[in-house]
């Protein structure tokens, strides 16, 4: 596939993370059912156990979690994270609210009466990948947002943050295969960008070596096509979303002698510049 054939979406790695964990398939059950394994020390294999939980975006709900799922009587929440977010607790506490208010519904579970109304314990994990450094596992706190300073402990809630990076956390890594290979193909990424390709065929190059040397092999063989038409898809969202900007400041510069140094061209070069290290 030559370098002109595709164009990658700067969100690469949040995508292809729901696409390797989110539960869609069996293959994906099982990946999943590794993953959690490997975190909790656990040796389930019965993908049918598993109830998946993902809330998809909707039109009317502007809500999405990534990965989330009952087993054991827990309720597990995955959060894939590009760019560190110390904001991660509100929104998990929310994302929460969301799935326990969904589980209610489905059980008809009566929380008005006398008797006590039992829950999945809740267990939020984020995962981290991004380019800034950050511990290996880290503990954010709800409590670290409130307005008045609170160390009683009586309203907390944490996102416990996992650290996928070179050197941060390699026993976990090594305990989950489809893991593993996710990070390598994110490495491979880096590296082509490193060696000063264009993020496209960065992307392009590390698929195609992942391929060649047998890490992901299957699924991105399988899937390479619906893969870049996915990355096209959402170039031409982002390229729609900045000509929008691009005419916006246009309007309101029009009378101003340097609006003809504003060009699509410009501001489209402008902003990718100001983006293109985020990955």
């Amino acid at each position: 596939m030559s370098n002109t054939e595709v164009k990658a979406n700067p969100k690469y790695k949040d995508h292809l993370f729901r696409k390797i964990f989110g539960g869609e398939n069996e293959e994906s059950k099982r990946n999943l059912l590794s993953l959690y394994n490997a975190l909790n020390d656990s040796h389930y294999e019965n993908i049918d156990e598993l109830e998946i939980t993902t809330m998809e975006e909707a039109l009317y709900i502007k809500m999405k979690n990534d990965v989330s799922f009952l087993l054991d009587s827990y309720l597990s929440l995955w959060e894939h994270q590009s760019t560190f977010n110390p904001n991660m607790p509100i929104r998990g506490l929310m994302y929460f609210g969301n799935l326990y208010d969904k589980y209610i519904k489905v059980n008809n579970i009566n929380i008005y009466g006398k008797k006590l109304a039992k829950i999945p314990n809740p267990k939020y994990i984020v995962f981290y990948n991004g380019s800034s450094e950050r511990p290996s596992i880290e503990d954010l706190k709800l409590s670290s947002a409130f307005m008045n300073k609170d160390s009683s402990g009586n309203f907390e809630w944490t996102a416990t943050v996992y650290n996928l990076n070179k050197g941060k956390n390699e026993s976990l890594l090594a305990k989950c295969k489809p893991l593993a290979d996710y990070m390598e193909l994110i490495n491979r990424i880096r590296s082509a960008q490193k060696k000063g390709l264009k993020f496209v065929n960065a992307v392009t190059e590390a698929v195609d070596s992942c391929i060649k040397d047998g890490i992901m092999s299957e699924y991105l063989s399988d899937r390479k096509s619906e893969v870049m038409v996915l990355l096209d898809f959402f170039f031409f969202l982002s390229h729609m979303y900045i000509m929008s900007i691009f005419q916006r400041i246009n309007v309101r510069f029009k009378s101003a002698r340097s609006a003809a140094l504003i060009t699509p061209s410009w501001f489209q070069s402008a902003i990718c510049r100001l983006i293109r290290v985020r990955s």
